[in-house]
């Protein structure tokens, strides 16, 4: 069994080690690791082939082969992601607060690492990379638990990214894997409070769960996504077809898909016609209710059940509604708080829904496929949260720190 106890004194060991490197050394290692992913990209690309492989071989749905399968362009994200970690500001020591008290104490608020974080996830191995950087950026050590789904690839990218580390003369052990697919190993995980002092899921709602209801070591959920695009009844029909397409079909197997279409009654016989054609071109299962039903013959009656689940999958849902007040209403009922779109053209239908729907994104005429840190501008992220505490949607560097208080006097003693 894994000496979880082993890799949790080292990523301690690490944790104190990273605090005390300059920006330009994290720079220059992260630099050094983007590289290496390229330079060593027939090698990680030989590994995912062999994950591909046995995932095909024990019927994987499409969408999580599509969240497991690396290419050439894909590891060149990755690699363009610690590139812009690279270029982003350093948070570590930034003064959040300054002020001084009556009997002469300076106080100050900076920003520190959180120290030892767990990450948990399910099939993208691009995830192994975007933590790394991200973790490494903050001063932060990481222990990976990946899925056995990706295990070779995952193996793979933490193999080029610590010798990258070892190179640039940064203790390895700033990045550890968990290699052992036994579920015993990742129950007992979640229990090493002791070094860790962070745990994040990443993953399906039973990974989630899991995770929320055995960790002793803090947890911040990322999320899900049964994300919905509302089409109000003042909508470009074109620019709604689009959006939907885009936030729909663009990728199926990640969290911020559409998988539920809310339709204002009004404008059913103008969209519903045109999105079903489009819909149909990618091969959508169109599940609607009986009045969107009523425009798309081939539609199989949706179910309350269909309401609340994320596919990641060809398939979408369909509700429609009275208002822009039902449509916020239906959306907050079923919705895992990730993303949310209205397509309107009405400035006072926007404004409420932005204000009003319970979600870490809210977006206005724009496809839910940008909540991602990259799209953000953060070079990566560590997940999306669809919590609310410490951290709330694409998490990037600054969601990985905590702070400090540091106080400077002069001999003052309390009465």
């Amino acid at each position: 069994m894994t000496d979880l106890h082993g890799m949790g004194e080292k990523a301690v060991a690490a944790k104190y080690a990273l605090q005390k490197l300059q920006v330009a050394e994290k720079n220059t290692a992260l630099e050094q690791a983007a590289e290496a992913l390229l330079a060593n990209q027939t090698y990680i690309l030989e590994e995912n082939a062999k994950d591909i492989k046995k995932g095909e071989a024990n019927g994987m749905p499409v969408g999580l082969l599509d969240r497991l399968r690396l290419t050439k362009e894909r590891i060149a994200s990755m690699a363009e992601g610690l590139r812009q970690i690279v270029e982003l500001p350093d948070p570590i020591g930034e003064i959040m607060e300054r002020f001084e008290r009556p009997n002469g104490l300076q106080i100050e608020k900076r920003r520190v690492p959180i120290g030892v974080i767990g990450i948990i996830y399910e099939s993208r191995p691009n995830v192994t990379a975007d933590a790394f950087g991200l973790c490494f950026k903050t001063g932060n050590a990481v222990i990976l638990k990946g899925g056995s789904d990706a295990l070779r690839s995952n193996i793979a990218i933490v193999k080029v990214l610590r010798e990258a580390l070892s190179r640039s003369g940064v203790t390895e052990d700033a990045l550890q894997l968990i290699e052992d697919t036994d579920r015993a190993v990742t129950t007992a995980f979640m229990k090493l409070n002791r070094y860790v002092d962070l745990l994040i899921p990443r993953g399906g709602a039973g990974l989630i769960r899991s995770v929320v209801e055995n960790s002793t070591i803090p947890v911040i959920e990322t999320g899900t996504g049964n994300c919905h695009v509302y089409v109000d009844a003042s909508a470009d029909i074109e620019k709604a077809i689009a959006i939907i397409m885009n936030a729909k079909t663009q990728r199926i197997g990640v969290c911020n898909a559409c998988e539920s279409l809310v339709i204002h009654k009004d404008v059913r016989e103008t969209l519903l016609p045109k999105l079903a054609e489009a819909l149909r071109s990618k091969n959508v299962e169109m599940r609607a209710d009986a009045d969107a039903a009523e425009f798309i013959p081939d539609s199989i009656p949706a179910t309350e059940e269909d309401f609340g689940t994320e596919y990641l999958d060809y398939i979408i849902s369909m509700k429609t509604v009275e208002n822009v007040e039902e449509a916020i209403a239906h959306i907050n009922r079923y919705n895992t708080k990730h993303s949310e779109c209205i397509v309107t053209g009405d400035d006072g239908a926007a404004e409420k829904f932005l204000n009003e729907v319970d979600a870490a994104c809210v977006y206005v005429n724009a496809s839910t496929r940008f909540t991602d840190g990259f799209e953000f501008g953060f070079g990566a992220e560590i997940g999306i949260s669809t919590q609310k505490l410490h951290a709330r949607g694409p998490m990037g560097l600054k969601e990985l720190t905590s702070y400090k208080y540091t106080i400077r006097g002069n001999g003052q003693v309390r009465d």
